[in-house]
């Protein structure tokens, strides 16, 4: 089986496995996942979560943001771990967002990572979520999955996604790589993988082989 061969057997397990693919960030709109994908680094998704509703409460738009503060903004989100330079990077990117964006999210890779804060595997998040482009996510649970399948050789991020758009179709890179956080937490544990469970132990050629 070729590489090739192997994502596109991916891609159909994954999607029988899980039918859904959706970020488990909760928003309500594009600057809100911005935010809550910038509280996850480092984070666990369920914590964010559990932050973000009295943020976004206080803060209901970015107007409100930017005319908060970053020490304010600090006081809701101190749980998710380097919250001062959280806060700071959402307050600032909240004014960037108004002052040159017109108060618009970016929709493409160069203006997302123009943000303070905002890196190639948020800025990837936003433009498959929110404008439904092409994007592979290379987060935690996608390399480490993937270099197990064989369809990558590297735990660099940037070489992960671009190594990976080489193989995906376009239109399933961003929801193959929902499916792999869905499938990391749930099956291919970086510790101890349950291989016998695991949709696609029939060609993953790491089945079996000890993490």
């Amino acid at each position: 089986m070729t590489k090739e061969e192997r994502a596109l057997a991916a891609v159909a397990a994954l999607k029988k496995e899980y039918p859904e693919a959706r970020c488990s960030l909760t928003s309500e709109n594009p600057l809100q996942l911005l935010i809550a994908t910038r509280l996850s680094a480092q984070c666990t998704d369920a914590r964010v979560n559990m932050v973000t509703p009295a943020l976004f409460a206080r803060f209901p738009t970015l107007e409100a943001f930017c005319a908060g503060s970053a020490e304010e903004i600090a006081e809701y989100v101190r749980s998710c771990g380097l919250y001062k330079t959280k806060s700071r990077d959402i307050y600032e990117m909240c004014c960037a967002i108004r002052d040159r964006f017109d108060g618009q999210v970016p929709d493409n890779l160069k203006d997302l990572t123009s943000l303070p804060g905002v890196g190639r595997k948020t800025a990837n998040l936003i433009m498959g979520d929110v404008y439904k482009q092409p994007a592979v996510v290379a987060d935690t649970h996608c390399i480490r999955i993937n270099n197990r399948l064989g369809l990558c050789d590297s735990k660099d991020p940037l070489k992960v996604e671009m190594q990976l758009r080489k193989l995906l179709p376009p239109a399933e890179s961003n929801d193959y790589c929902h499916r792999m956080v869905l499938h990391g937490r749930a099956v291919c544990d970086a510790r101890k993988p349950l291989c016998e469970q695991c949709c696609m132990k029939e060609f993953c050629p790491k089945v079996g082989v000890e993490v």
